[in-house]
């Protein structure tokens, strides 16, 4: 009985992440259909163990203690309690104090630092090279970098963002004199008053590959409220931030408008 109320709540799961419409909040969509397949074995395995259940029942057949069976399936029962009982946290710029205000660039693909931290959490730039191999990841880099290379005015929308801004980190020489137009929630440098980094959390394929990405943004009229969001418009260019010891593209600001917070404030790597 216990496999079959495990599984069943699987399914269960599955479902109520569907219909809150919490599930990308965990995986880019593009791999919705993922969620579904489970769901269907989830149930069709919860049935199986329901009916394995009755004919042992029928046969008075001798069950494992339940102490056991708790001991066993406790890690199992984890995720659902998770899933169902604690909220879900959007990510803020609280989350981004929270990491220590760092953004490793020089240092996010090193083992050492990844293994220090415990987590594969991307900063600044998304960073698809670890799903390629190395002559298939410039490949698709070289087809990004050709159809906005050519533009002298960028649009960032939700569903190019994450696209964009990997092909501006791989590249940025190349975009430098180019104008930009993104959305993001305001990070204020606390370095720098007149500079803030405008950010969106995005997701690759699922939470566990997830990232705080944006630009840094200069001569920025006044200050705005972290957590504040905006429409940025600017210039590109490239400038060495003393704090972080490195240099990034940056958004030299033209206008910035304060914008209201979209439903869905996640945006997701398209492949």
């Amino acid at each position: 009985m216990l496999r079959f109320l495990i599984l069943f709540g699987y399914f269960q799961l599955g479902i109520y992440l569907y219909l809150s419409g919490k599930l990308d909040q965990y995986i880019n969509l593009k791999y919705s259909y993922l969620t579904y397949i489970s769901m269907v074995i989830s149930l069709i395995l919860a049935i199986v163990q329901l009916i394995v259940w009755v004919k042992k029942m029928k046969t008075h057949s001798h069950l494992t203690k339940w102490s056991d069976k708790v001991e066993s399936y406790g890690l199992l029962i984890i995720p659902l309690i998770v899933g169902t009982l604690f909220p879900t946290v959007t990510l803020d710029a609280n989350t981004v104090s929270a990491k220590g205000y760092s953004f490793p660039l020089a240092v996010e693909n090193d083992p050492a630092t990844q293994e220090q931290e415990g987590t594969t959490t991307q900063y600044l730039r998304p960073d698809t090279s670890s799903f390629f191999t190395k002559s298939a990841y410039t490949e698709e880099m070289q087809k990004a970098l050709d159809k906005y290379v050519s533009q002298d005015h960028i649009e960032v929308t939700r569903e190019n963002y994450m696209e964009v801004m990997e092909i501006i980190y791989d590249y940025p020489d190349q975009f430098v004199g180019k104008t930009i137009t993104f959305t993001g929630f305001a990070y204020q440098d606390p370095d720098n008053a007149s500079n803030l980094f405008l950010f969106r959390f995005g997701i690759i394929h699922c939470i566990a590959d997830s990232g705080v990405f944006g630009l840094l943004l200069t001569n920025v009229p006044k200050q705005y409220d972290n957590d504040t969001w905006l429409s940025a418009t600017g210039k590109i260019t490239i400038t060495y931030h003393q704090k972080l010891n490195q240099s990034l593209p940056t958004v030299e600001i033209e206008t910035l408008t304060p914008i209201e917070k979209p439903d869905n404030q996640y945006v997701y790597r398209v492949f």
